[in-house]
């Protein structure tokens, strides 16, 4: 038995288990069992990994989530038959780097076009030097991409930014609940000094008013 997990702990892992792990980590960091700094280490680690040894360090000091299934390929936790997150992950990468060059030679396009319907005549292609050379550029970037791993250090670090802004709401809201809660207080407080005030003068005005009873007498 020990072989065997040996053996699995050696095995190459998975886009789907690291988005596993990753999804670990989010429901981890909402429950406040790690901070963000953690989350974002643990996080890139996590779409760094190669095998199941590496996936199963990020989570061993963190309680399965309540209803969750085992992280995949975990020792006695049959590994889903197939998962799309990976290629998700990978299509929105591409998507990114490649909408940029699609919109510019979109729009170069229809101005040729536009100006040879103009003439009545094709005129010269010259959308084809703004799209070749750029293209050329995008083609390798994606395919360096692609064999390094980007498109999951991309989504590690939008997950990451998406976080951030999270807390930076609750931090917001949390200012504002307390901004609400301190005029009262100081409403408060100031009608506890009028009171005292108004006591203090009522005293203070006693002693005038008998002055002013005796006087008629002296007179």
């Amino acid at each position: 038995m020990l072989a065997a997990m040996d053996g699995r702990d050696g095995m190459r892992a998975a886009d789907s288990d690291r988005q596993a792990v990753a999804e670990r980590l989010r429901v981890a960091l909402d429950e406040g069992r790690l901070d963000l700094h953690e989350y974002d280490e643990r996080l890139q680690r996590a779409y760094a990994a190669r095998t199941y040894a590496e996936l199963d360090d990020l989570v061993a000091d963190l309680p399965a989530p309540a209803g969750a299934v085992a992280v995949p390929g975990q020792a006695g936790a049959p590994a889903p038959a197939s998962s799309d997150g990976g290629r998700q992950v990978t299509v929105r990468w591409l998507a990114e780097v490649w909408e940029p060059w699609l919109k510019t030679v979109g729009i170069v396009v229809a101005i040729w076009a536009v100006t040879s319907l103009a003439v009545g005549d094709a005129q010269y292609f010259w959308p084809g030097w703004v799209a070749g050379p750029w293209g050329a550029v995008l083609l390798v970037r994606s395919v360096t991409g692609l064999a390094t791993g980007e498109p999951h250090r991309w989504a590690a670090d939008r997950e990451r930014r998406r976080q951030q802004r999270a807390q930076k709401r609750a931090l917001k809201r949390e200012r504002k609940a307390l901004a609400g809660q301190q005029p009262g207080a100081v409403e408060a407080g100031g009608g506890a000094v009028d009171a005292a005030g108004g006591t203090a003068g009522g005293e203070v005005a006693g002693p005038g008013a008998g002055d002013q009873e005796r006087h008629p007498e002296r007179g």
